[in-house]
């Protein structure tokens, strides 16, 4: 029996900093120093990718069809040196089933009491 997954077959598995960019990604358009603020800030700092492992992890994202870099600049004041990447409906997807797949983890998680529950917001 084959094993239940979301996540398109032809994508291999996300890491955790791919993962972060696709979130970063799923709030607005941005480049690539943003995306890197996004992340730290997102993360408390916690993460904090160099340029390398993000314009790494770019190129792999746009090869398997995840993200696409945006024509059209945002603002005419904008450095014209910066490209502006954008999730498409599949990356929106993965990075939906991946949230998914952790969300299960955690449960399974608390279920074991590795963690406290949720307190409400």
């Amino acid at each position: 029996m084959a094993p239940k997954t979301s996540v398109p077959e032809s994508n291999p598995p996300l890491t955790p900093a791919m993962f972060h960019v696709l979130l970063a990604l799923a709030g607005d358009d941005l480049h690539g120093y943003a995306i890197l603020k996004e992340v730290e800030l997102r993360t408390d700092g916690e993460v904090k990718l160099s340029t390398g492992t993000l314009y790494g992890i770019i190129k792999r994202l746009l090869n398997d069809g995840l993200i696409v870099e945006r024509r059209e600049r945002p603002a005419a004041h904008d450095d014209e040196r910066r490209r502006y990447y954008r999730l498409t409906p599949q990356g929106r997807e993965v990075a939906a089933a991946e949230a998914a797949r952790l969300e299960k983890v955690v449960a399974i998680a608390r279920a074991r009491r590795l963690l406290k529950k949720a307190q409400p917001a």
